[in-house]
């Protein structure tokens, strides 16, 4: 279920199968982080606690997964079969998500915030 009007008026802007795959990835990310807020964020659905933990969006010819730099590092051996930069992997419409793998970086990302958060209240 998406919570956020403004998330659920994104992802209504595709139509058919392009609405279903988002809502697929939307339902991904949420199930990995239960406590964290949706928002729009630079035009995009985000996931956000604290701080934003991965964005993503649709386009023409495939859904953006933006999970930041270092989420693309730590997976990168990981990512060989899809087209990926330095913050964004492309997941084609016409292929099944990979929801272990998405779970695995939005966990990570996740583990990283909170830890950088825990760092920098210790520094103080």
């Amino acid at each position: 279920m998406i919570k956020n009007q403004a998330v659920s008026s994104y992802i209504e802007l595709f139509e058919g199968k392009k609405q279903q795959k988002l809502i697929e990835l939307h339902q991904i990310i949420a199930s990995a982080l239960p406590d964290a807020e949706e928002v729009v964020s630079y035009g995009m659905p985000a996931f956000r606690q604290k701080e934003v933990i991965v964005y993503y969006a649709g386009h023409k010819n495939h859904i953006g997964f933006y999970p930041t730099n270092s989420g693309i590092k730590a997976f990168k051996e990981k990512l060989t079969e899809y087209k990926y930069s330095k913050g964004a992997i492309r997941f084609s419409w016409d292929k099944e998500l990979p929801s272990e793998l998405v779970q695995s970086i939005v966990r990570f990302r996740l583990n990283e915030i909170q830890h950088k958060k825990r760092k920098a209240g210790k520094s103080g």
